[in-house]
Parts: C-alpha cells; structure tokens; sequence
C-alpha cells in the first residue's frame, strides 16, 4: 500500500463540507460526526474538522493552501471542468505559469465555503515538481 497524505483543516460545519468536497469535488465520505468528517481526495487523506471561532480569509494565496499536482493532463482538465459544472468558487481562475520555461504548469485555486484555499496543478516536465534546482522560482508574486 502506498504512503498516503494527511491534512487537517478547519470548517464552520459538516454539511457545507460534504457539499463542496464530496458533491462537488468529488471526495469520498468516510466517517464522520457533526464536529468532523474524513474525506478521501484522490487516495489523500482529509478531516475536516468543526471549529468555532470565526474563519476568514487570508489576503492572497499564500502562505497557506493545500492541493494536488497531476500527473496526467487529462485528469487535471477533468477537476477542472467538474469544478466548473458544479459551481465551485474559484479563488483563480485556470492559468498557465512561467510558459515555455523548465517551471510551466498549470494551475487553478479552489476557495471552499470557509476559506480554506486549495490549488490544483499540472507540470509540464515531471522534474519540475522537486528538482528544477537551477530555479529558484517558487509560486508568483501575482497571487501575493
């Protein structure tokens, strides 16, 4: 069995979260109760978890959101089009980074109903994702 990834983050309740992430991203639902809720992104897993203090939203993308890089095209213009018919709120729309460079990628970041920022990838050269070392590159000072 592969090593699997963990997040944790906040949300303000359990089913605006089942809407977004299950309905609209298409995560599967593990278990859950009214301050919590596992999700399944991609084989990742996520918890969401009930807090509440107010959440809000950070100026620009960083430092914080979570994700997922593709490997394959094809599936990154598929969570594309799925975000889109279902409506999801775009914290940017779909664009390409540094084309034509070793870097080039493209992107779109996700907001979910509590401001939690997710970015979605798809590198051009595979390397790019950790190597690219001659590059000191790193995100843009557009999403600042």
């Amino acid at each position: 069995m592969p090593i699997l990834f963990h997040l944790s983050f906040p949300v303000g309740n359990i089913p605006q979260t089942k809407a977004f992430y299950a309905d609209g991203l298409g995560c599967g639902v593990g278990r859950e109760n009214v301050e919590s809720v596992i999700l399944d992104l991609y084989g990742h897993q996520l918890v969401a978890h009930v807090v509440h203090e107010p959440l809000t939203l950070q100026k620009g993308i960083y430092p914080r959101h979570f994700g997922l890089i593709f490997t394959a095209e094809v599936e990154w213009e598929a969570l594309l089009e799925r975000s889109q018919q279902n409506d999801l709120t775009f914290y940017q729309q779909a664009k390409h980074r540094f084309p034509g460079l070793p870097l080039e990628h493209r992107t779109f970041f996700l907001q979910d109903p509590f401001y939690n920022l997710m970015e979605f990838k798809f590198y051009r050269q595979a390397e790019a994702i950790f190597g690219s070392h001659d590059s000191t590159q790193i995100g843009d000072t557009a999403g600042v």
